[in-house]
């Protein structure tokens, strides 16, 4: 066996041992904990989960007619005393105005007047000392505990909504607010103009912060998928041809590897990804679009591998040959230092020498000893030739 025959296996060992991506390292991020602060990274977790389906659109906040009352007197005469100004909240039975009577009298006698519901006093028709007839209104009061959220659909996608339908409000004034309504009848008549009719939406407003004439928009829920891997519309990055996303390193502390992925569907809130994750991956949702002008980040990959793994690595993330671990290493003792070496990488380089030293001597051994058995047939026939009758 020829003795150099094991070192193309040996390195091809070790290539395939300590092999780095060369797409991974030109696309990983590493920040220290400073940088992941500075720009409030941000991850999940991808999972399969039920996927909506679900159609867009516009449309306004509305007071529900019924939930609308009115304070009025029975008699007429001026008011005296407001007790509720616009914006207040009033029990039903809470007295709101005094009315001073018209009828003779030291002092006139006066009456007060109560909340008929409660709610937010959302009109005042009638100023302290101003008269008030009994046809007229002294407030409006509203109760917004829920409210109308209208909604412009086009007529074809009205045709696959139905009572029930569940639709994720966002209102332009709330941003930071969902809220979920549920469609319970359609307008009474559609507008011709745009083509659209009113899809109205029972919207639950238990904090009140939900006002009658707010913008607001619409994802109406049309069907579900279960099953569906997807992620935060929020972690997509890239355009329609080119699609990616940053997913955190399993292996090194605050790395982040830029990754391409195919999109399926997308909804107001998600994304279906078909293709580049798997479940389990960690993605950036929040600061994903300031990693990609991060370059190679504050910390390089060198360093953080150096860290996770307790050995050193090349510039570019791969693994020291044992000839650059051993440059490395003399070059230390030259300096008067010494340290530990890898434990991975060494043994399998002490195994891999161990072998290549003992066919070494093998072969060797073997030369030496075809060379001496042909200088003894040599010096046999010499000594032949020269002495004839001691054959």
């Amino acid at each position: 066996m020829n003795r150099f025959a094991l070192c193309p296996l040996a390195f091809a060992l070790l290539s395939a041992a300590f092999a780095v991506d060369p797409d991974r390292v030109a696309n990983t991020v590493v920040l220290d904990d400073t940088g992941v602060k500075n720009l409030r990274i941000e991850t999940i977790d991808v999972e399969e989960t039920d996927f909506e389906e679900s159609i867009f659109s516009l449309g306004r906040i509305e007071a529900i007619p019924a939930s609308r009352s009115g304070v009025s007197s029975r008699i007429a005469g001026r008011i005296v005393e407001l007790k509720a100004a616009l914006g207040d909240v009033v029990a039903v039975g809470q007295e709101v105005a005094r009315l001073e009577s018209r009828q003779p009298g030291d002092p006139p006698p006066s009456i007060m007047l109560k909340a008929a519901a409660g709610g937010i006093v959302t009109k005042g028709n009638v100023a302290l000392g101003e008269p008030l007839e009994p046809e007229a209104t002294l407030m409006e009061i509203t109760d917004l505990s829920e409210v109308f959220a209208i909604a412009r659909v086009p007529e074809p996608q009205a045709g696959s909504m139905k009572p029930g339908t569940v639709a994720h409000i966002r209102v332009a004034s709330l941003p930071d607010d969902n809220f979920e309504g549920e469609l319970l009848r359609f307008g009474t008549e559609a507008d011709r103009g745009s083509g659209t009719i009113d899809a109205i939406f029972k919207l639950p407003n238990p904090n009140l912060t939900i006002r009658p004439g707010m913008r607001a928009e619409f994802s109406i829920v049309l069907s579900k998928r279960e099953g569906v891997m997807s992620i935060p519309r929020s972690a997509l990055q890239g355009d329609a041809a080119s699609r990616f996303v940053y997913v955190k390193d399993f292996d090194l502390k605050n790395a982040f590897i830029k990754t391409l992925v195919e999109v399926g569907q997308v909804n107001d809130r998600f994304a279906e990804i078909t293709n580049g994750l798997l479940p389990g991956d960690s993605v950036v949702t929040r600061g994903g679009y300031s990693l990609a002008f991060a370059g190679g980040g504050s910390v390089s990959l060198k360093a953080a591998l150096d860290a996770a793994h307790g050995h050193e690595h090349n510039e570019d993330g791969s693994e020291l040959t044992p000839d650059q671990k051993k440059s490395q290493d003399g070059s230390k003792a030259e300096d008067g230092h010494t340290h530990s070496e890898g434990v991975g990488g060494n043994t399998l380089w002490k195994i891999v020498s161990g072998v290549l030293a003992v066919l070494l001597v093998i072969t060797v051994a073997r030369g030496r000893k075809s060379s001496g058995t042909a200088e003894d047939e040599e010096s046999s026939a010499n000594a032949k030739k020269s002495n004839p009758e001691a054959v």
